[in-house]
């Protein structure tokens, strides 16, 4: 095979692979000796099937087989002979006129990892804000517990409905003045105040008595379920059966007890355990956005274009999924588009991130264990039934990008802990609601350029598309005006979530069959991935390890969504 650089720019390089047509012969001619004793054919017995008669039948197949075979193994001979670290999968075509018998021109472009600097982590300093649990806390989640709870007993005679009371009812629901499905109901039961049904329902059971039969008006919510309802009128006919009052709530031993606890006691302590890691999850999510920007700042370090476009294709696709539920889409949808390069700038930071925390744990051995690997496998097989677990557990085995999504966000939390342990840290003990104000805060901008920051003027926060869809938010020039105050944790959220590098892996992803000896696109084997990066794009999460001879990257798609900075 002969190989020859066409393009050496930035990041991009194209080679030029001549495939010999005695090479592809010769696969063919092995893949006939192996299929050959499998032919039947009438006239003759199972095996004994001529090779020629063989190649006539089945020639196309076979020649496609070994075509396939040889793009293949010459991509991976190109990595392995170029030192390429693949920052995504090459893009392989076959030349225009190809014919069998002739020489195979293969064309494959693809861009590289950077050389990453060794980030430098001796010199990290991060405040840690910790907020004690807070015992009121506890009793006011046990007062719930208490009034889930809670007994109804038969209202005096006479007792008129108020809020906090139970009604049973039966009930007939009417639009225009015709019942319609699903509204007719007997023995209902609504306590008043809890905001079950449509609004100005409840309200309109206040005042009800014992064996009252009484008409109500309700116009149903625009965003209502069913379509068919959704912002029409409708009247429902009551009839009150029974009006109770709850009796008084007693948080004791008896309510632990009915929970399937031994004593109040183990309950409370449960749920100050809850709490603590909750508050914990917020320590965490601070202290992680604050060690990201320290990573980011001070780096500024070229990414490969096509990672940045898959991240971005993958924030911009959950944008407009949320924009769709927005109260007006188009305008939702025309805020974004104004807002395009500043989501452009976010995903860049979170590729050149995801390559930091990628060089630092290679540089540092770290690395999720089969053991590890097989508990997470375990665990996001649990989500399936019975019948399905096989299945997706033989799935990941055989799917790179499907481990790489289980692995990947253990190995960051891997990551960002040997950071924490590596920083010198300070504490200070703040209220709950100091620390998420710091979490909502634009604070975090003014820590460094973010390295995408290329003007050098500080940026601010700038109100995210329903941040809540990629936990996240948007950074923009220092032109633009700051957000509302509960907007601003979206921008940074987004910033720095799911950088996670992914950990170590080895597997093979083959290239794509090349369907007919003609111009067409092959995707190329990432092969022995040792430092992969991984984004929440599922095409944008790649890196390779930078010193062996034959890797390139393997990916991890992003399902989840899971929430910014967190554990």
């Amino acid at each position: 095979m002969q190989t020859v650089e066409t393009l050496n720019e930035g990041l991009k390089r194209a080679y030029t692979l001549m495939i010999t047509a005695k090479d592809i012969d010769s696969k063919v001619d092995a893949e006939l000796k192996r299929v050959a004793p499998q032919v039947r054919m009438p006239g003759f017995r199972p095996g004994k099937v001529p090779a020629n008669l063989v190649r006539k039948m089945h020639g196309d197949s076979l020649l496609q087989d070994a075509l396939n075979s040889s793009i293949q193994e010459g991509v991976q001979q190109l990595i392995a002979e170029q030192r390429i670290r693949p920052a995504m999968q090459p893009s392989v075509s076959l030349g225009e006129g190809y014919a069998p018998g002739q020489d195979a021109s293969v064309t494959v472009e693809l861009e590289v990892l950077p050389d990453v600097p060794t980030p430098a982590i001796d010199s990290l300093k991060l405040e840690r804000l910790t907020v004690p649990a807070d015992e009121a806390k506890v009793q006011e989640q046990l007062q719930k517990f208490a009034d889930q709870q809670k007994r109804f007993e038969d209202a005096p005679e006479g007792h008129a409905a108020a809020t906090g009371d139970l009604v049973e009812m039966d009930f007939v629901g009417k639009v225009a003045g015709v019942p319609f499905d699903g509204g007719t109901g007997e023995d209902m039961s609504v306590e008043i105040g809890t905001g079950r049904l449509i609004p100005g329902f409840e309200d309109q059971l206040v005042g009800v008595n014992v064996g009252d039969e009484t008409q109500i008006e309700v116009t149903f919510p625009e965003d209502y379920q069913v379509k068919e309802l959704a912002g029409q009128p409708a009247t429902f006919d009551l009839k009150i059966k029974a009006v109770k009052v709850a009796g008084d709530t007693v948080i004791d031993d008896t309510l632990a007890t009915s929970l399937g606890l031994e004593s109040l006691e183990q309950l409370s302590g449960l749920l100050k355990g809850q709490i603590e890691q909750e508050l914990n999850g917020l320590t965490r999510t601070y202290m992680k956005r604050k060690l990201l920007d320290q990573l980011a700042e001070g780096h500024d370090f070229p990414v490969p274009p096509s990672m940045v476009e898959a991240e971005f294709g993958q924030i911009w696709s959950q944008l407009e999924h949320e924009a769709t539920h927005e109260a007006d889409p188009e305008a939702a949808l025309a805020e974004m588009e104004s807002e395009r390069e500043d989501y452009q700038k976010i995903a860049e930071r979170r590729v050149r991130l995801g390559l930091l925390l990628s060089e630092i744990g290679q540089a540092n051995g770290i690395e999720v264990s089969n053991q590890e690997m097989q508990r997470l496998v375990a665990q996001a097989a649990q989500q399936y039934g019975p019948e399905d677990r096989k299945r997706f557990m033989d799935y990941v085995q055989q799917e790179p990008m499907a481990a790489a999504q289980l692995r990947a966000p253990l190995y960051e939390d891997k990551v960002v802990d040997f950071l924490f342990e590596k920083a010198e840290i300070s504490d200070r003990e703040v209220t709950r609601e100091e620390l998420e104000a710091a979490i909502e805060s634009d604070e975090g901008f003014s820590t460094g350029t973010h390295t995408h920051d290329h003007d050098n003027h500080k940026p601010k926060a700038k109100k995210a598309k329903k941040a809540d869809a990629v936990d996240g938010e948007t950074e923009a020039s220092a032109e633009t005006a700051k957000p509302k105050p509960a907007k601003k944790a979206a921008a940074k959220k987004l910033e720095d979530a799911d950088i996670e590098p992914a950990a170590p892996g080895d597997e093979l992803v083959q290239a794509e069959p090349v369907k007919k000896a003609a111009t067409k696109k092959a995707k190329a084997a990432p092969v022995e991935a040792a430092t992969e990066l991984t984004t929440s794009s599922p095409v944008a999460a790649e890196a390779a390890e930078g010193t062996q001879a034959a890797d390139a990257p393997a990916k991890k798609p992003r399902a989840k969504k899971p929430a910014a900075d967190q554990a």
